[in-house]
């Protein structure tokens, strides 16, 4: 059963800031409202191996398994890492500046897809966040599809999110094309957010 607490919580966790959200910012302030949009469904689609995960348990094993855990975790790293580069990088993906990079949608929302799906750690947070609002017997075929409903509704709110993030970037960027040096800041503050976000993530644990 869908609650107003659930509601409430899969809001606030979707609206708190994370590598995502940051993906999102970058590509909107780089590329406009489209290049956004494509960013916000990637991410969201990035969601849904681990809330699979989560629905059919396996993120217990994700969590139990080191090997596992650390092989998903280290090539997150790495991908954030190359995400950095791309933001300094110029002419990069992610780079901010006045000419925009020619992306073909798919390839902006495979980026945002691989984000999520190279983050170990979702898993095993959908593990914790939906069995609690759960309002039966979690072994039940009706607590399947009351965990898969709450899924369904959390990447909902994810993309409408997203999208307003990725909104609000595309129109702060018309207000920065006469900046080159605020464009410049803002590439290397992205690049310097996705290392930041490697690092923390190379500090995870199962």
């Amino acid at each position: 059963m869908i609650t107003l607490q659930f509601l409430l919580t899969a809001l606030v966790v979707v609206i708190a800031p994370g590598t995502g959200v940051i993906y999102t910012l970058a590509l909107g302030l780089g590329q406009g409202r489209g290049a956004a949009l494509w960013a916000a469904l990637g991410c969201t689609f990035g969601i849904v191996p681990h809330l699979a995960a989560a629905t059919l348990g396996l993120a217990a094993i994700l969590h139990t398994s080191a090997l596992l855990f650390a092989m998903i975790k280290w090539a997150g790293v790495a991908y954030l890492l190359y995400l950095a580069w791309q933001s300094l990088k110029d002419g990069g993906a992610l780079s901010v500046n006045a000419t925009r990079t020619r992306q073909f949608g798919w390839q902006i929302a495979r980026r945002g897809a691989l984000i999520n799906t190279l983050n170990p750690k979702l898993s095993i947070f959908f593990l914790a966040l939906l069995p609690p609002f759960l309002s039966g017997n979690p072994a039940t075929a009706t607590a399947t599809f009351e965990m898969s409903m709450m899924g369904a509704i959390f990447m909902g709110l994810t993309f409408v999110v997203f999208v307003l993030y990725g909104t609000f970037a595309a129109a702060a960027r018309q207000r920065l094309l006469g900046s080159a040096r605020v464009m410049t800041w803002l590439s290397r503050s992205f690049a310097g957010i996705f290392a930041a976000l490697a690092g923390r993530l190379a500090l995870e644990r199962a």
